[in-house]
């Protein structure tokens, strides 16, 4: 199949989602938790997770334009606090529930079953399922005019994850947390190691370590 621009613009709505979505191939797949000045606490799954720099620790989110309901930003605007928690395939159903359009007052938490994990001296709520939990402070939002999306980059301020789940390089393994990854809106995948490589250099042939 070969789609050019104006192909995919006259996709029915939901296929054209479906497919966008799904192009990019494995996404994360992370529990955002948050609580907003009332100390109402929201949880919300996102697959958009990125990488943004090491020193300091940088990651960043992409968020819906203005015309939806954004209590997850809303509530990291008002605390400048949130928490990144992976999900991992034994809470996959009550991920995937936070989805759903509750409102404001309702916390996710409490609707799929899902426990708050507080923190001392951190003010976001984590996921006490979670193996990996992270916790972030806002460092910066961009407005990105060609969508009317919201890059939001946070600071990783605190990470709680198992030992053994750490490499010999350093590296985190995600298949020894069981964590898993989305593909699409709705389908999750369970990862396997296929091999890692050395550092690559010019001067030398790639090689398997």
């Amino acid at each position: 199949m070969h789609l050019k621009s104006s192909d995919i613009k006259d996709l029915e709505r939901r296929r054209r989602a479906a497919l966008i979505n799904s192009i990019t191939g494995y996404k994360p797949a992370n529990l955002v938790g948050t609580v907003n000045a009332r100390g109402e606490s929201n949880l919300a799954i996102m697959s958009s997770l990125v990488h943004i720099g090491s020193n300091p620790p940088l990651l960043a989110l992409i968020f819906r334009p203005d015309n939806t309901e954004r209590h997850t930003l809303d509530n990291i605007r008002e605390t400048g606090t949130y928490t990144v928690n992976h999900v991992h395939g034994a809470i996959i159903d009550a991920a995937h529930q936070t989805a759903a359009r509750y409102p404001g007052e309702v916390s996710e938490f409490a609707a799929t079953g899902l426990e708050e994990l507080w923190l001392e001296g951190f003010s976001a709520p984590f996921v006490s399922q979670a193996v990996v939990r992270m916790g972030m402070e806002l460092r910066e939002e961009i407005p990105l005019a060609i969508n009317g999306t919201h890059m939001v980059i946070g600071e990783i301020a605190t990470l709680d994850i198992p030992g053994d789940a750490i490499n010999d390089a350093g590296a985190l393994d995600p298949a020894s947390a069981d964590t898993v990854a989305i593909a699409g809106l709705d389908s999750y995948y369970r990862s396997t190691l296929v091999q890692r490589m050395a550092y690559a250099k010019p001067d030398q042939e790639p090689r398997r370590i």
